[in-house]
């Protein structure tokens, strides 16, 4: 008789030898599967805790535009999600406190309005019909109004004089701009006297009300706010806001916690602190505002803390000094007894929940992943958020109060993510600059083989006061960065943010100092310790900071075979005189031009441009005309210097893109130029 073990060795040896070859069937991502991925955001749980009412956007390359619409899931996976729009417009799904309706942000008429949609069906409603438009609305707890915001001049007194004065400008041949003060200009636009203003309606319609009326500051700060900033109280009588009343607001970071009646009156701070007050959140039970902070006026990147605002006693008190990590996104349970928020750390971003009543630092309830959007149903039994890591773009997940029971809700991308051969990241710690330790993330390519050697790509992540997460990204995609056949190393060096404050502040006044070591010392540790990368083909890419590094690189080494720079800093001095954010360079570089000189001659890339032997580095320049943080003549700069000593060089701008290529005609050929340059000089 024949050995049963043997058969199965032979069984077993068969499925081995099949393995690799399905394994051969997945293919390498692309760019079109990139513009094919649905692009899932804004999770929102019903209060009553069945459904979960998300974004779905997806770019469509022919009509150079990205889609979004809203859909719906059940909260027990127990169906399909349900696309409930189909316009292509719609954003923001808003609950009603009694779960019937969504408020939602829609531009399907070509300006963005404020609609309402039953469940029951159909496309929605408009409820707001302004022509100066509606956003971040949110609901009343009594459902009795919705707030929202509105750009409109602020010694308008009603939309008929909004649209006369926006009908003649539009009219008169001369579009001059005229200003006497700073911030004039932000990110992708100038100002236009305009502010955003903070507006209550019915919810059964009517004529908004402007509840800022004459403020001369935005509701949400333009500077560094968001929809977060706005909040009712529980018994919908008032409306806590965010706003940035210094001047100039271009060197300010200092936003204040204000308060207002929903019906109308004078406008009331209840915060002093000289850093930055953002997303209140009122308690339940109507006694407490939780908000984040940043203590240090002027600085971006001070951590976020935990902030608890008493309504009777005014007192503030700060819950997580003692966590070192960035809150995030606080929410409050039902009861009023404990926080949930999202902090970075080492890569991920777990979801912490601190109880108020133990008084005890805050704890992890979803670790070892990276989550995003929290929401809690109203009885306190269901999180909603969305969950991404590098080889999964976002979806929608569920769990039970304390984390556990993890379920996800969506798969828009699962069959195209079961076609690619995409690999996880590689964590590994080394010896930095001064034997800090610093993390790093290893991709192998797909259809990896150990006994092949590989071109290494190194990353430099932007901020600098930021880090490369384990997520999906949309603009730099680690994945189809190393599709062609090629390993990516991703460093967070010194400023990285997941890592302690201290590691953060390490950066400031020190952009080419402890960081380019870290970074040095993280590729020698690669080449070492991973055998299959080849030390003759090297290239380097990063953008914004991580673009300032790049020429950095330039002008202080000559290891890489090509760099690729997309909006970098290069000069300093004359960065400052164009950037709009000063408090920025401001902070990280110590001071002005003119009280340090020092700092900006030394951390200036182009203060050795042509004194370097190895300024020899093959290096594309890429640019967003309509970037006003990093202006586009800092690459203007850089590649007139690698021309005129003749470095080969490649220049590539887009007229009608900003800080970042958003456009998905405008993104294929930014992947398109960047593959192609590396594969010149790493074939």
């Amino acid at each position: 008789m024949r050995n049963p073990l043997n058969i199965w060795a032979v069984f077993a040896a068969l499925i081995l030898s099949v393995a690799p070859i399905r394994a051969q069937q997945k293919r390498a991502i692309t760019f079109d599967d990139l513009m094919s991925v649905e692009r899932i955001s804004e999770p929102m749980v019903s209060p009553n805790g069945r459904w979960v009412a998300y974004t779905v956007a997806k770019p469509d390359l022919a009509a150079n535009r990205i889609n979004r619409n809203i859909w719906m899931v059940s909260t027990s996976g127990a169906s399909e999600p349900r696309q409930l729009t189909r316009g292509g417009s719609d954003s923001r799904p808003q609950w009603s406190p009694d779960s019937q309706r969504l408020a939602f942000v829609s531009s399907r008429t070509g300006n963005e309005e404020i609609y309402l949609l039953s469940l029951s069906g159909g496309e929605g409603d408009p409820l707001t019909t302004l022509s100066t438009g509606a956003g971040n609305e949110q609901w009343s707890p009594d459902g009795q109004w919705i707030a929202f915001t509105s750009d409109v001049y602020p010694d308008c007194a009603d939309d008929a004089c909004n649209r006369k004065r926006d009908e003649a400008r539009e009219k008169d041949p001369v579009k001059a701009r005229i200003y006497d003060h700073l911030l004039f200009r932000h990110w992708t636009h100038w100002s236009d006297g305009k502010r955003s203003h903070l507006f209550v309606i019915a919810a059964s319609g009517g004529a908004p009300r402007d509840l800022t009326s004459s403020a001369d500051y935005d509701v949400p700060p333009d500077e560094r706010g968001d929809a977060g900033d706005i909040a009712f109280s529980p018994d919908s009588k008032e409306i806590c806001f965010t706003a940035v009343t210094d001047r100039p607001e271009a060197t300010s970071t200092n936003g204040d916690l204000f308060v207002v009646a929903v019906s109308g009156g004078e406008t009331r701070r209840i915060t002093t602190n000289p850093g930055f007050d953002g997303h209140p959140v009122y308690s339940p039970d109507g006694r407490s505002i939780a908000y984040h902070a940043q203590l240090i006026a002027g600085y971006e990147s001070d951590r976020w803390r935990l902030m608890l605002y008493d309504r009777a006693t005014q007192k503030v008190s700060n819950l997580t000094e003692s966590f070192d990590r960035s809150v995030q996104e606080p929410v409050w349970s039902p009861d009023s007894g404990r926080i949930y928020f999202v902090a970075e750390d080492q890569a991920e971003q777990p979801i912490y929940a601190i109880d108020l009543a133990a008084a005890g630092s805050p704890r992890p309830i979803a670790a070892a992943s990276y989550n995003d959007e929290i929401s809690v149903s109203a009885d306190g039994h269901t999180l909603a958020f969305t969950r991404t890591s590098l080889t999964m773009p976002s979806e929608v997940f569920a769990a039970d109060a304390d984390g556990a029971h993890a379920l996800q809700l969506t798969h828009h991308n699962a069959g195209l993510l079961s076609q690619l051969d995409v690999n996880p990241p590689e964590r590994f710690w080394f010896d930095g600059a001064e034997g800090t330790r610093v993390e790093g993330f290893l991709i192998r390519p797909p259809h990896f083989d150990a006994s092949k050697k590989y071109p290494l790509l190194v990353l430099v992540h932007g901020g600098p006061q930021g880090a490369w997460d384990d997520s999906w990204g949309y603009r730099w995609n680690e994945e189809l960065f190393v599709s062609p056949g090629y390993v990516a190393v991703m460093i967070n060096p010194r400023g990285s943010t997941g890592y302690g404050q201290k590691f953060v502040d390490e950066i400031r006044d020190d952009w080419g100092g402890k960081v380019y070591d870290d970074l040095m010392k993280g590729t020698d540790y690669a080449l070492a310790h991973f055998p299959f990368v080849d030390s003759s083909r090297v290239a380097a890419a990063g953008g914004s900071y991580g673009g300032y590094m790049m020429d950095w690189f330039a002008t202080h080494t000559g290891r890489f075979k090509a760099l690729i720079s997309h909006a970098g800093p290069y000069d300093d001095v004359s960065m400052y005189g164009g950037t709009e954010e000063l408090w920025f360079v401001e902070h990280d570089l110590a001071g002005t031009p003119w009280s340090n000189p020092e700092s900006y001659r030394k951390w200036s890339p182009s203060t050795y441009a042509g004194a370097l032997a190895n300024f020899k580095t093959p290096t594309l320049v890429i640019a967003g005309e309509m970037d006003y943080r990093v202006p586009y003549t800092q690459s203007l700069e850089f590649f007139t210097d690698l021309q005129r000593q003749k470095v080969p060089s490649k220049l590539l701008i887009f007229p009608d893109e900003g800080h970042w290529i958003a456009k998905p005609q405008n993104s294929q050929l930014w992947y398109k130029t960047f593959l192609e340059w590396l594969a010149t000089y790493l074939k």
